[in-house]
């Protein structure tokens, strides 16, 4: 492990700091890091929604076993997904998560089961999107 002698910073803790300056450089823009993370947020958001949904039509609507079956695919593969997250901390990975989703589930709804979202749904979905912003990519020390 390289650690710097004046400052004594492991050099392998530097991807917040490298962040950090891509951000400075380049204003506006989506940090590498932080573009993965939100396109695995998704692609584990399709999976334990459309599992779940899979289950739900399965049971309640009489769609079969196979349904069933492919719902709990699914959800296994939504826990796969998540573990490849950039972030090592699985309390924090988690948490945001559930604010991602929230929102999902508000668009799967709307998309597939004829939801209609009142203001107040999407105040709440807004609300957990600043949840995810803060916990996940607010700048740590």
């Amino acid at each position: 492990m390289l650690v710097d002698g004046l400052r004594g910073i492991d050099h392998h803790s530097t991807p917040t700091r490298l962040r950090r300056w891509q951000s400075a450089l380049h204003p506006g823009s989506v940090p590498p890091v932080t573009g993965r993370s939100i396109l695995l947020f998704v692609a584990a958001a399709l999976a334990e929604i459309g599992g779940a949904y899979l289950v739900w039509i399965g049971l309640k609507d009489g769609r079969g076993w196979i349904a069933v079956a492919l719902g709990v695919a699914a959800l296994g593969l939504y826990g796969v997904i998540a573990s490849f997250q950039p972030d090592a901390n699985f309390g924090r990975v988690l948490a945001a998560y559930g604010g991602v989703f929230v929102v999902g589930s508000l668009i799967w709804g709307m998309s597939f089961d004829g939801f209609r979202p009142d203001r107040f749904d999407l105040a709440g979905a807004a609300i957990c999107l600043a949840g995810v912003a803060v916990i996940m990519y607010a700048p740590r020390t």
